[in-house]
């Protein structure tokens, strides 16, 4: 006969949290199907939107926030049995201090490719290092691997037809993006007037 073991521990096991962090300049389709499969792993996911006064975004940290919150929300609505609570908090400074300030012990990390594996392997070892972090990867969807905030950006300032854009990011961006360029963004000007 088998014998079962049980414990007495009345204790529940710790939140598995994760932070997501990225600078979200615009959010992606590729950013939201990390979220989405992150979901399936941890018990809260939360997107932290990089705020570094040194790196020029096309959209303030308000702006992206507010983009990601407004892509969480359809998201959680359309998917709201799918696994972990998410939420949006903006940060500066390291991303391992604000991964403790949040109390994540993990940074997810998405993975396009061969040279953002390499990249993300050399920065998950020092986290590891530095701030006793660790991280998870997701590996892009094959639709999905040659998405970037950097080509919607170009494509924005160089494109006049919204076509491309609606295969890359949701229709909430798309449409900040098409604002953005009607304000003459001096980003969108600068990569347009590029050689």
């Amino acid at each position: 006969m088998a014998k079962t073991t049980r414990t007495t521990k009345s204790h529940h096991a710790p939140e598995h949290i994760a932070l997501y962090p990225g600078s979200f300049d615009p959010p992606t389709f590729g950013h939201l199907d990390v979220i989405r499969r992150g979901r399936l792993i941890f018990d809260r996911i939360i997107v932290g939107v990089g705020c570094n006064p040194d790196k020029q975004t096309l959209f303030s940290a308000d702006e992206r926030v507010d983009l990601m919150h407004a892509l969480i929300d359809e998201l959680i609505t359309k998917e709201p049995n799918a696994g972990a609570a998410v939420e949006v908090r903006a940060y500066d400074g390291l991303t391992v201090d604000a991964a403790k300030r949040f109390g994540a012990s993990v940074l997810l990390r998405g993975v396009r490719n061969i040279s953002d594996m390499q990249y993300e392997m050399q920065q998950a070892v020092t986290n590891r290092q530095v701030a006793g972090i660790e991280s998870a990867f997701v590996v892009a969807g094959q639709s999905l691997a040659y998405i970037s905030s950097t080509l919607i950006r170009q494509i924005t300032a160089m494109g006049e037809d919204t076509k491309a854009l609606k295969t890359l990011c949701p229709p909430v961006v798309v449409k900040a993006l098409q604002r953005k360029k009607k304000e003459g963004s001096p980003m969108l000007r600068a990569i347009a007037d590029r050689p």
